[in-house]
């Protein structure tokens, strides 16, 4: 079973939960599991064509699922999954 980990600004739409598990054998699979049992946490992962959101980054331990193979990267038990939302702000000014 895959343990995929919250981050803190999606908590409020899993009621607290700062995991979920689920045994499904790729990242798509763990997401939509996520989605279908928090609701209201659809809106905030998939755009209005059901693609993961651009500026949702998933890690499959340490690496990014867009450096294997994006959400039909499988899972292997007790596999640990990550969902990190990008951070935007900043300037391009670098005085």
């Amino acid at each position: 079973m895959a343990n995929l980990i919250i981050p803190t600004p999606l908590r409020k739409f899993t009621g607290g939960a700062a995991t979920f598990n689920a045994d499904t054998p790729t990242v798509a699979g763990l997401l939509q599991a996520l989605a279908e049992a928090h609701p209201g946490l659809q809106p905030h992962l998939y755009d209005a064509d059901g693609a993961l959101r651009h500026f949702i980054r998933v890690y499959v331990g340490d690496e990014d699922i867009e450096a294997l193979d994006g959400v039909a990267t499988a899972l292997a038990p007790n596999t640990e999954v990550s969902i990190i939302p990008a951070i935007a702000g900043g300037t391009s000014d670098p005085s």
